[in-house]
């Protein structure tokens, strides 16, 4: 216990005597891979609205997992329930008026047919996320897909 805690006092002493820091400090600016700076206080929760309930977007491309269309703060899941499960359920989606979880999401990652949703599928905000009105952190030059406009 003596020799890792002396190892741990060393690696400490070492790293203020080569003017290392030992955390980021406030200041330092956050960039992204493109190397441009990033505006840390757009990336703060809270400055962000997630929007209204409305009609779901429109797809940006192929294979897109559509938006959260509402809120989600609060939502319950676990491996035990899925709050998403209250509306989009093959069994509930009629008398909600959401929108049902789609077959892909019964196949197993050999494309076998589940009676239930698969594992890899069940927890829903992996994939989808509440529409919101963040401004994006960077500039991009992403254009829809042709088969999309």
């Amino acid at each position: 216990m003596k020799t890792k805690s002396g190892i741990l006092l060393l690696a400490v002493l070492a790293a203020a005597g080569l003017g290392l820091p030992l955390a980021a400090s406030a200041a330092d600016a956050v960039r992204s891979l493109r190397g441009t700076a990033v505006d840390q206080a757009a990336q703060q929760p809270g400055n962000y609205a997630v929007e209204k309930d409305h009609a779901p977007a429109a797809r940006e491309y192929v294979q897109q997992p559509p938006l959260i269309p509402h809120k989600v703060d609060g939502y319950n899941i676990t491996t035990n329930f899925n709050k998403c499960m209250d509306c989009h359920s093959w069994t509930r989606y009629r008398e909600t008026g959401a929108t049902k979880v789609s077959l892909t999401h019964f196949k197993d990652r050999d494309g076998k047919e589940l009676s239930n949703i698969s594992p890899r599928r069940y927890f829903c905000n992996q994939c989808h996320v509440a529409q919101t009105d963040a401004k994006p952190l960077i500039d991009n030059s992403f254009r829809k897909a042709e088969g999309l406009k």
